[in-house]
């Protein structure tokens, strides 16, 4: 089952997917969250593009495991996110996800800038990975 998953933010949304088999996790890409929220045509087009079967959106949780400040905001925002989709919606731990995705471009050798707009599809990626292998197991 290909899952598509959303690291939302106040600016930006990271786009990443899995394979069909549900194993494998990639980045795809950045898109303003303003058009992610609107439905607009280059978030349908991921949509159409990779055709995915459920929807995994980071949560943002304390480092205590508990919910944290933003996270009433992005459960709604996925939510409203899911249904104009029509799909599925599970949520997935994205604690250190932005930092891990910034040690890993850092050591590709990108600057900060050069790194700003790639850093939310790749922490994306991280927590679908870790959502997918939790499901392996």
């Amino acid at each position: 089952m290909r899952a598509l998953a959303l690291d939302i933010g106040e600016v930006r949304v990271g786009v990443a997917v899995s394979d069909p088999a549900g194993r494998v996790a990639s980045p795809v890409c950045v898109l303003p969250a303003a058009e992610v929220l609107a439905h607009a045509r280059s978030f349908r087009r991921v949509l159409e593009d990779w055709e995915p079967e459920l929807l995994v959106c980071g949560l943002p949780r304390t480092m205590a495991g508990e919910e944290g400040p933003q996270a009433a905001r992005i459960k709604e925002q996925a939510q409203r996110i899911a249904e104009s989709c029509g799909l599925p919606l599970e949520f997935a731990d994205e604690r250190l996800s932005s930092a891990e995705a910034k040690r890993i471009l850092r050591e590709q050798g990108l600057s900060e800038r050069s790194m700003r707009g790639r850093v939310d599809m790749v922490a994306a990626s991280l927590f679908l990975q870790s959502w997918l292998d939790a499901r392996q197991s």
